[in-house]
């Protein structure tokens, strides 16, 4: 297990968690103790990754959560968690061990709602973003683990739950669920890999029915959680990269320090290191809740400034047309008319998206289609900007 000296704790992509400190400064705290709670949802906590000592506590206006910063100190205690039978009891474990900010909904993003009873949950056992690594790894001598978990899951919704995996061996029992778990097979190139995509494809996200999406390591999480009280210590993670000599697989704990994971093999020269893949990372310090990949990528070179004629003739400029491809319609998974559906986001036609499935997408299921049209689309500002404007007039 590669653990780094310091680790991050950092809500998911998105507006900041509004929390409630659990711990202040120079305090002591165990693997898996909580530190931090949702403000809004006082259940929902935020654990320790590691044993350590706190270092920073840095909140934003507000009482948003900027980070929580970790010093590792061996040989420290780790939380055990009471749980209890029930899904109102598994539902409490999973908010008050730190679990909760691991799932995702559509539409809109962000974690469930504590009480939000999800129309169906889709578990990602397949990973088809640049570097990324096979799921079925981490998946290895934790197959009970993994169904313990899946049973959990089918106790927090009355719909399906669909576990989506590359060809190979099914990764589910024969009736599990009480024939309520799927086995699906997506494919290997990408989009066919994102859980937009499945979701679009095996039940379309609305606002009165809700799907939550889930990686399958997190459930194997849940299913040692339920099992011995204690929460994971550790996640498998790829760190590849152009600036890097080599790639490596390694097991290192949540919030681990990017730096540190990549200090010994990192290339001479200016480079930027992404939580994430290349197309959808983000410039990170720790590796975000969700992520299971570290880019480490050269720092790209300012653009050649222009000559003023040019710049103004250039900026003036009629957008460029969207010229339906091959590869536009690959990027868009094959799932819907990709032509249709940019021009929904770049009018801000929200009906006409609506209609085509935007509610089941988020921002990186659009990544590979704003890389092939060059970045200059900005579709998943576009897609953010009309989710926004959507859950606006749902509460208005």
């Amino acid at each position: 297990m590669d653990v780094t000296e310091e680790a991050g704790i950092t809500g998911p992509p998105g507006e900041p968690l509004r929390v409630v400190p659990l711990v202040e400064e120079g305090a002591m705290v165990a693997q898996g103790a909580p530190v931090a709670r949702l403000r809004d949802h006082p259940e929902t906590c935020l654990v320790a990754p590691m044993p350590g000592r706190v270092a920073h506590v840095r909140l934003l206006a507000g009482h948003r959560l900027s980070e929580i910063v970790l010093f590792r100190e061996a040989g420290g205690d780790r939380k055990v968690h009471d749980g209890g039978a029930g899904a109102g009891a598994i539902r409490a474990l999973m908010q008050g061990a730190g679990f909760w900010p691991l799932l995702r909904k559509r539409p809109f993003g962000g974690m469930p709602p504590p009480g939000e009873t999800p129309a169906a949950i889709v578990v990602m056992a397949a990973d088809t973003r640049p570097l990324a690594a096979d799921p079925r790894q981490a998946l290895e001598g934790r197959e009970e683990d993994f169904g313990r978990g899946l049973e959990a899951l089918v106790g927090l919704t009355e719909g399906p739950v669909f576990v989506c995996h590359e060809p190979g061996p099914s990764l589910i029992e024969k009736g599990a669920g009480g024939g309520r778990v799927k086995a699906v097979l997506c494919g290997r190139r990408h989009p066919q890999g994102l859980a937009g995509w499945r979701i679009h494809d095996l039940f379309p996200a609305r606002i009165e029915a809700p799907v939550w999406e889930v990686h399958a390591e997190d459930v194997a999480g849940l299913g040692e959680l339920l099992e011995t009280g204690l929460v994971p210590e550790s996640r498998l993670v790829h760190v590849a990269g152009p600036s890097l000599r080599e790639s490596r697989l390694v097991r290192t704990q949540p919030g681990a320090d990017l730096r540190g994971l990549t200090q010994h093999v990192a290339l001479p020269g200016a480079h930027m290191l992404l939580s994430g893949s290349p197309l959808d990372g983000r410039p990170a310090h720790w590796l975000a809740p969700r992520d299971r990949q570290v880019s480490a990528m050269p720092r790209p070179r300012p653009p050649a400034k222009q000559h003023w004629i040019k710049a103004a003739l250039t900026r003036s400029g009629l957008p460029a047309p969207v010229i339906p491809t091959a590869a536009l319609t690959q990027a868009f998974g094959a799932a819907l008319p990709a032509t249709a559906m940019v021009r929904a986001l770049t009018a801000g036609d929200e009906e006409a998206a609506m209609s085509l499935g935007v509610l089941s997408l988020l921002e990186d299921d659009l990544a590979l289609a704003d890389y092939i049209l060059g970045g200059e689309a900005h579709l998943r500002g576009l897609l953010r900007g009309m989710l926004e404007r959507i859950e606006t007039e749902l509460a208005a």
